[in-house]
């Protein structure tokens, strides 16, 4: 691990079955940053989230979290690794049963033997860092988009996670909402010095948060650029990546 990392991906090759989505990668995630991993539709981000986080183990390569390789942990080395990390899904993925409290409080009933007065306190608080503290007893059904997404990252920090991941957190919202939620996830990474690892190809918010990022390639299946957003869009006119960052055709290059 290099002194200021927190991840370190190591030749990840991953895909499914005969189908290599990405070959031989690697990167680094700086302790404390906002990092963005991004790239055209099919190339791969979600499939390396899902590796970076464990779900799905990749074909070859090393994920080191902190001291820890996920790919390769197992039984109690794996669960304390997951301990570190807290995931918001695309969807939200909250329990339409449960209400907000409750859907927030669930990583602890799991994973902790806290009495049920410290849980509800907890995730009280967590509710209330994204301002939803009004909103305990509403279920998911009640809640509007922006909401269910500030509940699911709420609920990923239930266990005080030194790294967020999050998939496509501004997909479906508005620009007002989206604007919010990007606000968001800056203030919890400066005030609580939260690492977040972001999937995303919604550029506004990138520009708004992202630190650093990384671009994959369908078609090289690698990483094709790295570096700060305003940087990668300033350079490199022509290629793939300008276009990428600057919303331009083919047919606007060639103009």
């Amino acid at each position: 691990m290099m002194e200021d990392s927190i991840i370190e991906v190591e030749h990840l090759k991953t895909g499914y079955g005969q189908n290599i989505v990405m070959n031989d990668i690697s990167f680094s995630v700086k302790r404390g940053e906002i990092f963005g991993i991004l790239g055209g539709s099919g190339c791969g981000k979600s499939t390396v989230l899902k590796n970076m986080i464990g779900l799905t183990p990749p074909i070859s390569g090393k994920i080191w979290i902190e001291e820890d390789d996920i790919v390769t942990a197992e039984g109690k080395d794996k669960i304390r690794i997951w301990n570190k990390i807290g995931v918001m899904y695309q969807q939200s993925a909250l329990f339409g049963s449960m209400t907000l409290l409750q859907n927030v409080k669930l990583p602890l009933e799991e994973f902790t033997n806290l009495p049920v007065e410290a849980m509800d306190t907890i995730a009280r608080m967590k509710l209330k860092m994204v301002g939803l503290e009004a909103f305990v007893d509403l279920m998911p059904s009640e809640l509007s988009g922006g909401m269910k997404k500030r509940a699911a990252i709420a609920r990923a920090m239930a266990m005080d996670p030194e790294i967020l991941f999050l998939d496509e957190p501004s997909a479906g919202l508005d620009p007002i909402t989206s604007v919010d939620l990007d606000h968001l996830i800056i203030r919890l990474s400066r005030s609580l010095g939260v690492t977040f690892v972001i999937v995303t190809h919604e550029l506004p918010s990138v520009f708004t948060m992202a630190d650093r990022v990384i671009v994959l390639d369908k078609e090289t299946k690698g990483i094709i650029a790295e570096g700060r957003p305003k940087d990668l869009k300033e350079k490199a006119k022509g290629s793939f990546v300008y276009r990428f960052f600057n919303r331009l055709s083919e047919e606007n290059i060639k103009k």
